[in-house]
């Protein structure tokens, strides 16, 4: 029997792998991120010049041959900054994505599973936050926790636990009547086993799907916390910093936005087109 399930499970994911190969937008974004990845892993050893190298003479020089975007106000190399600032922006949004989808699976898993009293209890506290504004409520996280890569990290996490749960809490209460969970309760199953063992295996599709647009989405929040001063800040070279430190010289050096700003803007895309693949890939409806 654990061969056949294991069989399955290999045959579902070859399906959806299968289904994801032929999305040539979403490929093309999980080649970008693939790769984007790799150069953030290798970055102090290609990056051209010292990210924190201050070069006076050669401050607010436009693109060339010795420096292919440009430098900053204090003579930075803004090629090696975005390069090695992937680390940085990236790792915000995957690890702030893992805490918050653990976080949120386990405690969606419980109290979708349970209902009644906890439920409740836990979503009118989740009502009470999310009446706030994301953003405004991602900002007073940070304004109490303080600037930083850590609590800027620690922030975002915390600030995308409530959707998490609601996303996870509605799966689990989709199929918590399912007669394969009657079973398991009349052989004595703990209650823990069946939401950890059947429950979430079948309920965690949707946050595979979501995690990828939320990596997106906490770049994003964390490039804009950096931008008005909570978030990353100089002389780390992470791309939002990047972008309020050089927003006073958009005019005589638009180079300097532009570059930081590109970053942002294809890891986003290439995020979203990897999210949107993956959703049709493992939409049930689409199957043949």
């Amino acid at each position: 029997m654990a061969g056949k399930a294991k069989r399955k499970k290999n045959s579902q994911f070859k399906e959806i792998m299968h289904r994801l190969a032929k999305n040539k937008l979403a490929m093309a974004g999980l080649v970008i991120v693939i790769i984007e990845i790799f150069l953030a892993i290798i970055a102090p050893l290609i990056i051209p010049y010292d990210c924190n190298a201050i070069d006076v003479l050669n401050a607010k020089s436009g693109p060339s041959m010795q420096h292919l975007f440009g430098t900053d106000e204090l003579g930075r190399d803004i090629f090696s900054r975005i390069i090695y600032g992937a680390r940085y922006s990236l790792s915000i949004g995957i690890f702030g994505t893992l805490i918050t989808t653990v976080v949120g699976t386990v405690i969606g898993a419980i109290v979708g599973y349970y209902g009644g009293t906890v439920d409740n209890i836990v979503m009118r506290i989740l009502d009470i936050i999310q009446a706030m504004p994301p953003i405004l409520f991602n900002i007073v996280i940070a304004a109490a926790l303080g600037s930083g890569f850590m609590n800027t990290l620690i922030a975002l996490a915390i600030g995308n636990i409530p959707g998490a749960v609601r996303l996870i809490r509605g799966s689990v209460m989709g199929i918590r009547k399912m007669e394969y969970l009657e079973s398991a309760d009349a052989i004595n199953c703990s209650k823990l086993r069946t939401i950890f063992v059947h429950v979430l295996p079948n309920a965690i599709s949707p946050s595979i799907v979501a995690c990828t647009m939320n990596v997106a989405n906490l770049i994003l929040i964390a490039a804009s916390l950096s931008f008005i001063g909570l978030g990353v800040q100089a002389p780390t070279p992470e791309w939002g910093a990047m972008l309020s430190g050089s927003r006073n010289y958009i005019r005589d050096c638009p180079y300097m936005v532009l570059f930081p700003g590109l970053a942002i803007a294809i890891t986003v895309l290439a995020l979203n087109l990897l999210g949107d693949g993956l959703r049709d890939a493992m939409d049930p409806k689409l199957k043949d």
